[in-house]
C-alpha cells in the first residue's frame, strides 16, 4: 500500500484534503470536551503533535469551519452524533507563540502584540453592522492600531468579549506553545519582565473572563504557578506523568507497527523500537515521537530526527555548567544506567542554575528522560515525597547527547586529541602541554560565567570525563567514582581488547593551599592515592598486566593543571 507521508505539515485540513498519512487522534476532542475543564494546560515535548492537535481542535469547533464537516466524516469523532452537532458551532481564538524567540523583552512583547493585531484584523468585520457599541468599536480600533501596555494585557479578554457579543456565544481560546518565549527569556536574561507581562495577559484571558467557554494551552514545560499562573485556580494541568490525553500526543506502538506494515517495512519493527520507542506518559508506555517516525517512513533511514530539530541550547547549557553531581549522574545515564531523584513538574526557571532537581525536571518534561518507576518516602518535613527512577528515553536521545558532549571540545579538538594520544603513550610532558591548553580555553565554558574562574574546577574535569566517555566508548569501558582496591578512583579506562590497548587510571585532586605547598605536591598526592589504595587491582584481576596499566595523578588550581606519573 502506498502511503503519502508529508513532513512538517501542521495544518489539519491540509493533511485531510491531500490524504497525507494521518493517525486519527480525534478521540482527543471527546475526551477534552467530556472533561468539562475550564482551562487545560497540556505539556508535552516538542514535535509531539501539539500544534496539529490545536489545529484539529480549532477546525472542529470553529464557526469558520461550519461548512467543513467533510474534514471529520471518516474519523473517530464522527461516529457519535452528539459530537457531530458540536462541529463548527463556536467562535474560536487561536494563537501560537511557537515563533516568538526574541533576544530582548521589548522585541518579545512587540511580537506578541503583532500576533494579537493580526487577530484583530482578521475579525475586524465584527465592528460593522451595529452589534458592538460605539465605545467598543473605538476600543477595538485602538487596540488594532495603537495598543499600549494595558491594552495588550487585556487584548484577548476584550477580543473574546467582542466575539461573544457579536455571535451571542462564548469563546474557545487556544494558545499553542505558550512557554516558548519564557524559555528564551530565561536564556537571554529578561525573565522577570516577561513574567510580569504574561501573568497579566493570562489572568485576564483565562481567569477573569466571563466570555470564555473553555481554553487550552500547550507547551513543553509547566512553568511554576508562582511565576505566571498564580491567579489561575481554574487551571487543569496535564504533565508527562498524567494519564489524561496520554495517547493523543505521540504514536502508540500499535499505530507505529501498523504504519510500518502499510509502508512495507514490517521487518523493521524491532530496530524502529530500539531507536525511537521509550516515551512514557502517565502509565502509558511504548509511545513514539511522531516526528522521528514520519521521517523514518519517508526516508527509511535511521538517524536522530527528533533530537536534531532543536539547538538544544538550554539543555546543553544546564548539563555543561552543572555541578559534579549532575555530571556524575549524567555519566551514569550515558552508560545505560538509571538515576534516582526527586522532580517537581512545576519548572522554576530561576532555579535551574542552582537546583539539581529543577534540571532533571526540565529534562523529563522536554522528553530526554523517562520515568521507569517511583517510590514515596517520608522526608524531613514529614510529608511523603516521591523519588523517580529516570533513564535516557531511547537510542536517539543517547546519540544526541553524545554528539552534544563531543561538540563541547570542538574549539580545542586538536589539543584534546593530542592529549588522548599522549596519555596512551605515557608521554606526561606532552600531556601537560596539551591539557593546559584545553583547560585554558574551555575552563570558563564549563562554569556558569557568574563567578571567578577556578571557583569550581570540578565542573571542568567532570565535563572532561564525559568527553572521554563519549570519545573512547568504542574501545574502552570508561568508569568513574567506583570502588576498587581500598578506595575510590576518579577515572578508569578499561580496554575492551586487553593486550592490544593499555589501561589507564586517572586521579584528580584540587590543590588545597592549606594542606599542600605546591601543585606538584597535590599531583604527587593524587598519584600516591592510586598506588596506596591499589586501584589497579580490578584491572589485574581481569588479566591486564601491570606494565599495560598507566597511572596519572592530576592536580588542578584554577585553570592550571599538573600531571605526574
Amino acid at each position: 500500500m502506498t502511503v503519502n507521508v508529508a513532513i512538517g505539515v501542521q495544518d489539519f485540513s491540509t493533511i485531510i484534503e491531500n490524504q497525507y498519512f494521518y493517525v486519527d487522534k480525534t478521540a482527543f476532542l471527546k475526551e477534552w470536551w467530556d472533561s468539562g475543564d475550564s482551562v487545560t494546560l497540556i505539556t508535552r515535548p516538542r514535535r509531539f503533535g501539539k500544534t496539529l492537535t490545536m489545529s484539529m481542535t480549532e477546525q472542529f469547533f470553529s464557526l469558520d469551519y461550519a461548512d467543513r464537516p467533510d474534514l471529520f466524516e471518516n474519523l473517530e469523532i464522527w461516529k457519535n452524533e452528539k459530537y457531530r452537532k458540536l462541529q463548527g458551532t463556536y467562535p474560536v481564538i487561536s494563537l501560537s507563540f511557537a515563533n516568538i524567540k526574541e533576544p530582548t523583552y521589548e522585541l518579545t512583547k512587540q511580537k506578541i502584540c503583532e500576533l494579537i493585531v493580526q487577530l484583530y484584523v482578521k475579525y475586524s468585520f465584527i465592528t460593522e453592522g451595529g452589534r458592538l457599541s460605539e465605545p467598543e468599536v473605538k476600543l477595538y480600533k485602538k487596540i488594532m492600531n495603537n495598543m499600549d501596555y494595558v491594552d495588550a494585557t487585556l487584548s484577548l479578554y476584550h477580543m473574546s468579549r467582542f466575539l461573544y457579543e457579536y455571535y451571542g456565544k462564548k469563546v474557545i481560546i487556544l494558545l499553542d506553545e505558550y512557554d516558548t518565549p519564557m524559555q528564551e527569556a530565561f536564556v537571554d536574561g529578561y525573565w522577570d519582565e516577561l513574567v510580569s507581562f504574561t501573568r497579566s495577559l493570562f489572568n485576564s484571558t483565562f481567569k477573569t473572563n466571563p466570555a470564555l467557554e473553555r481554553g487550552i494551552m500547550t507547551g513543553i514545560t509547566r512553568v511554576s504557578k508562582e511565576s505566571i499562573f498564580s491567579d489561575l485556580n481554574n487551571l487543569k494541568v496535564v504533565t508527562t506523568t498524567s494519564d489524561e490525553y496520554a495517547t493523543t500526543f505521540g504514536f502508540t506502538e500499535p499505530e507505529v507497527f501498523e504504519a510500518l506494515e502499510k509502508c512495507g517495512l514490517g521487518g523493521e519493527k524491532k530496530e524502529v523500537k530500539r531507536w525511537y520507542d521509550g516515551f512514557i506518559f502517565g502509565t502509558h508506555k511504548d509511545i513514539y515521537n511522531p516526528w522521528s517516525i514520519l521521517n523514518y517512513l519517508d526516508s527509511q533511514q535511521y538517524t536522530t530526527y527528533w533530537a536534531n530539530t532543536s539547538a538544544n541550547s538550554l539543555v546543553g547549557k544546564l548539563v555543561r555548567e552543572g555541578n559534579r553531581d549532575i555530571k556524575e549522574k549524567f555519566e551514569k545515564l550515558l552508560c545505560g544506567e538509571c538515576i534516582w531523584t526527586e522532580i517537581d513538574e512545576q519548572i522554576v526557571y530561576n532555579q535551574l542554575n542552582g537546583s539539581e532537581e529543577a534540571v532533571w525536571s526540565l529534562l523529563l518534561a522536554s522528553g530526554y528522560l523517562k520515568v521507569l518507576s517511583y517510590e514515596s518516602y517520608l522526608d524531613i518535613g514529614e510529608r511523603f515525597a516521591p523519588r523517580y527512577q529516570l533513564a535516557l528515553t531511547n537510542l536517539e536521545v543517547k546519540i544526541m547527547f553524545q554528539r552534544m558532549i563531543h561538540d563541547w571540545f570542538v574549539p580545542v579538538k586538536s589539543e584534546y586529541n593530542d592529549f588522548v594520544k599522549a596519555m596512551f603513550l605515557g608521554d606526561v610532558d606532552a600531556m601537560n602541554e596539551y591539557m593546559n591548553r584545553v583547560a585554558l580555553q574551555t575552563f570558563s565554558y564549563f562554569d556558569t560565567g557568574e563567578r571567578a574562574s577556578g571557583a569550581e574546577p570540578e565542573r571542568f574535569y567532570h565535563g572532561f570525563v564525559l568527553g572521554l566517555l563519549v570519545d573512547l566508548q568504542g574501545s574502552y569501558y570508561v568508569k568513574s567514582n567506583r570502588e576498587s582496591g581500598f578506595g575510590r578512583y576518579d577515572i578508569m579506562l578499561e580496554p575492551k581488547k586487553p593486550g592490544k590497548d593499555p589501561a589507564v587510571i586517572l586521579e584528580f585532586k584540587v590543590r588545597s593551599t592549606r594542606k599542600e605547598n605546591s601543585l606538584e605536591e597535590t599531583a604527587q598526592s593524587a598519584l600516591a592515592q592510586i598506588k596506596d589504595r591499589k586501584y589497579s587491582e580490578e584491572l589485574k584481576e581481569k588479566g591486564i598486566a601491570g606494565e599495560q596499566i598507566k597511572e596519572y595523578g592530576f592536580a588542578f588550581e584554577g585553570k592550571n593543571v599538573l600531571i605526574v606519573n
